[in-house]
């Protein structure tokens, strides 16, 4: 095999590994317990899960999607949880290759994992994920290049002289903060103020902290309209097809993780596509 598929195969596996984890993650954070101990148990029997039988993906098969012991289903998110970050660290690969950049993207893929579903099934931000999240976009910042060109840009016209890189970077990762969660406190405040009520909680502007420290003020700024549009077009269908009302509560946290994904992976090319409509001639 070729060294690029043995490595292509390598993050596979290895996101399969984290996405074991991060299910322990989704179940637990949310509820206030340690993801580290005690060790994995069935939560209706309290049956340990042994070793065996914790192998992502294929002891969910092998045990026919149940406890060996008691015979509970097991909820298919446990494999699709494995398969999904498998999937994406591949991705970091293939995007990255072998970096500092796949592997500050994987990090912030296994966080928008874990957003997505305590948010899909709590209508949770945990903001153990959010804070961790937020220190590891800052802390990434000083060894990659600047998320996008906007701090840059500012740079090269208020000084004489160029900036280091990591301080550049740093400056990017904080302002991509900043604009996040600042926008999403204004749609929230604005909300307030017209409906009496809140709309939004302070989980997706804390969220958007993390997201913002990744990804930077334009791409943030992209993830923000992206998500707001899936949740609106599923917001939609869901008042339409299944009856639900409008004030039926949609995971807005779950939508901002999708985009933040996809704007991840396909932010910059989609920037530039529209940067070239808006040029001269």
């Amino acid at each position: 095999m070729a060294p690029a598929t043995v490595a292509g195969v390598v993050a596979f596996l290895f996101g399969l590994i984290i996405g074991s984890f991060l299910n322990v993650c989704i179940v637990r954070i949310p509820a206030g317990k340690s993801v580290v101990m005690p060790a994995s148990a069935c939560p209706k029997c309290s049956a340990p899960i042994r070793p065996w039988d914790n192998i992502p993906v294929l002891s969910w098969i092998l045990l026919g999607g149940k406890c060996r012991s008691c015979k509970t289903r097991i909820s298919a998110i446990y494999p699709l949880v494995e398969l999904l970050t498998g999937g994406l660290f591949l991705a970091c690969y293939a995007a990255f290759g072998l970096t500092l950049m796949a592997a500050k993207a994987a990090v912030f893929a296994a966080m928008m994992v874990v957003l997505a579903f305590t948010d899909l099934r709590d209508r949770i931000l945990p903001d153990a994920v959010n804070y961790l999240g937020f220190a590891s976009g800052l802390a990434f910042s000083l060894f990659t290049p600047p998320a996008d060109r906007i701090v840059p840009w500012l740079a090269r016209r208020a000084f004489d002289y160029p900036l280091p890189t990591p301080a550049l970077s740093f400056a990017s990762a904080l302002l991509g903060a900043a604009v996040g969660s600042g926008l999403l406190w204004l749609v929230m405040e604005g909300y307030f103020r017209l409906r009496h009520r809140e709309g939004m909680g302070l989980g997706d502007i804390k969220m958007m902290l993390l997201a913002g420290a990744f990804l930077g003020p334009e791409h943030v700024l992209l993830t923000i309209l992206a998500g707001s549009l899936l949740g609106s077009i599923v917001g939609i269908a869901f008042i339409l097809l299944w009856r639900k009302g409008s004030q039926y509560e949609l995971p807005f946290g779950t939508f901002l993780a999708m985009a933040g994904l996809l704007v991840m992976f396909f932010g910059t090319p989609l920037l530039h596509w529209y940067q070239s409509l808006l040029a001269p001639g």
